[in-house]
């Protein structure tokens, strides 16, 4: 008997995907590129939805669960590489090498959006967070090792607080 995760996400299709998408434009959803391994998905160990488009620079999606329906934002990458050193996705909380990290925004849900205003935040260039949180790697300098339940847990929280902040005055109707 295999045990399924609780928080687990639903199983999607292509259209369930292409339809959560609460700050793309008709156009952005109909070129958008699945993740090349999409129908191979393991939902039952999957906590938000994340990759970036091949087809299209600089584009990234997340697709998380809201109320229990699918709900997705398209994301643009920051052009230009960091200096840093070492920096924090604010997501997974993992420290990586400085060009592993990437400012991406999304536009906002609504009229807002419509205006121009965006939010942003600092994650993984690859949008792997999912699978960075199940690594065990060694501590950076400045880093607490938490259990591995928790770092999902959080990772799970804060992609759905992003998820919100794109949201937030916006009327979505679908």
């Amino acid at each position: 008997m295999a045990l399924v995760d609780s928080d687990a996400m639903r199983a999607l299709t292509e259209n369930d995907v292409r339809d959560a998408f609460v700050n793309a434009a008709p156009d952005e959803v109909r070129v958008l590129s699945l993740p090349h391994d999409f129908v191979l998905t393991d939902w039952d160990h999957l906590d938000f939805l994340a990759w970036r488009d091949p087809g299209v620079r600089g584009r990234g999606y997340i697709v998380t669960e809201r109320d229990g329906e699918p709900t997705g934002v398209v994301l643009r990458a920051a052009d230009g590489q960091s200096r840093a050193r070492s920096s924090m996705c604010n997501l997974c909380h993992t420290m990586q090498p400085g060009d592993q990290v990437t400012l991406f925004t999304a536009r906002k849900a609504g009229a807002a959006g419509e205006h121009g205003d965006t939010v942003g935040t600092y994650m993984c260039a690859d949008l792997s967070c999912h699978e960075t949180v199940r690594l065990a790697a060694p501590l950076a300098p400045s880093e607490i090792r938490a259990s591995v339940d928790r770092k999902i847990d959080g990772t799970k929280r804060r992609t759905e607080e992003f998820v919100e902040r794109v949201l937030e005055t916006a009327e979505v109707s679908r």
